[in-house]
């Protein structure tokens, strides 16, 4: 199991990665600033997609993981 460091680490290096400096930091002020429920939040994050398209985009995660570990 890997630490709290490790996790955050790896996570500010994946939004630095996806979103650059400027938007990783505001991302970060923004759950701050919310009062941001994580559970709800996921509850209603696919209500719009079907299942295919929740598939299609697990699935070019987990090619984008294979890539970045080659």
């Amino acid at each position: 199991m890997r630490t709290d460091h490790v996790i955050r680490v790896d996570a500010m290096n994946l939004l630095l990665k996806g979103l650059g400096e400027v938007e990783a930091e505001r991302f970060i002020t923004l759950i701050k600033r919310e009062n941001f429920d994580y559970t709800e939040w996921q509850r209603t994050l696919w209500d719009d997609l079907t299942i295919d398209e929740v598939h299609q985009l697990a699935a070019g995660r987990e090619k984008m993981n294979e890539n970045m570990t080659d």
